[in-house]
This record gives structure tokens, C-alpha cells and sequence, in this order.
């Protein structure tokens, strides 16, 4: 498993006109389901007089949480395609959303599929896209008198320090990418014996 992922630094808009229907696309990082609905409640409220309010996301590192939905529009012709612009660029934490103004004039099936893909795809487009790296956060308790030791093991591996508490019994957390976490485990743990 890689522990390196794409998301949105920041989100972008897109836009699509096809047969007198209008597709506003919305990118946005996201982090929880729950952030996702407060979003989505919010586009159905602030575009109440469109038609429809499509979207797809994708969370995680794994990029194993996802969700499709053409709300109204025939099955599959507008979650789907929105997905599959998130998949191509291989994006996670991220929740696009497209609002349709009805032109009055049918695309059919495969018009729709075209024009919420391209939206998506344009939303993308005016986002900003940046590689993350999957962390882990390890806890190490210590006596202070390895206050050094272990100082020395965090200026070698430069983990981020999340916290650290001072006391009789000292107490660090440290975030480290992944693949990383394993040797700072196995170095700390060799300061015990």
C-alpha cells in the first residue's frame, strides 16, 4: 500500500451549457460524511429552483468510502460520471457537486453522462491538487532522565510532534509518515532495554 494520497488543497468551480441547460460544478475538500451533508444541504439551499442537485465523493486514504447520486436524473447519468472524473485523477477526500438548470430540450442518456463528466472534469480543473501523506501518530512514555535518547531519535527521523508532556513520567506523540512508522516504533522501543 502506498501511503501517499491526492486530495484538493483547494476546491474549484466548473460549468457546462449544453441545449439551453446549465451544469454548476462545485469541488471541495472534505474530510467526514458529515461535512458532506452540511454541504449538500446548503447547495440544495442556496440552487432550490434547479432541477437537479448531483453529486459524488470519495474518502479516505484507501479511497474505500464512496458515494454516487443522480438525484432524479436516469440511473447512472450523472453520480456515476462525477465519480469517474474523481476516479481518474485519483483523487479521495473530495466531494464534487453539480447543479442542473433544465434547458426545456431532452439530452438523452448519453448527453447527460457528457455533461455532468465535463463539469466534474472542469471543476477539477480550477481546483488545486496536492499529494498527502498517510500518518500515523505513535505515543512514547519515558523517564525523563531519556529525555535526550529520545530527543536525538526525533531530530534523526523528524517526525511532526502532535504533543508532549512533561512530568514524572514523560509522554510524546509523534506523526510520522506510514511506511516510516515501524523503524520510529523499533528505535524508541530499543531505548527501553
Amino acid at each position: 500500500m502506498s501511503d501517499e494520497y491526492k486530495t484538493l488543497k483547494s476546491g474549484g468551480e466548473g460549468y457546462y451549457t449544453e441545449k439551453r441547460s446549465k451544469f454548476l460544478a462545485f469541488a471541495h475538500h472534505v474530510s467526514s460524511v458529515d461535512e458532506i451533508k452540511e454541504l449538500l444541504a446548503g447547495y440544495r439551499k442556496k440552487y432550490y429552483d434547479a432541477r437537479h442537485v448531483c453529486y459524488a465523493y470519495m474518502l479516505g486514504p484507501e479511497r474505500t468510502e464512496f458515494r454516487a447520486n443522480d438525484d432524479g436524473e436516469p440511473s447512472s447519468t450523472a453520480g456515476k460520471p462525477i465519480l469517474g472524473q474523481i476516479n481518474s485523477q485519483e483523487l479521495t477526500d473530495i466531494l464534487i457537486v453539480v447543479v442542473r438548470y433544465y434547458g426545456g430540450v431532452n439530452l438523452g442518456t448519453s448527453g447527460l453522462i457528457v455533461a455532468y463528466r465535463e463539469a466534474a472534469a472542469d471543476a477539477i480543473a480550477h481546483s488545486e491538487i496536492e499529494t498527502r501523506q498517510v500518518e500515523e501518530v505513535i505515543t512514547y512514555s519515558f523517564a525523563y532522565p531519556m529525555m535526550n535518547d529520545v530527543m536525538r531519535i526525533v531530530k534523526e527521523m523528524n517526525p511532526r510532534i502532535v504533543s508532549q508532556t512533561y512530568d514524572n513520567t514523560c509522554e510524546i506523540k509523534l506523526s510520522i509518515r506510514k511506511s516510516e512508522a515501524e523503524q520510529l516504533r523499533n528505535k524508541l522501543a530499543k531505548l527501553s532495554f
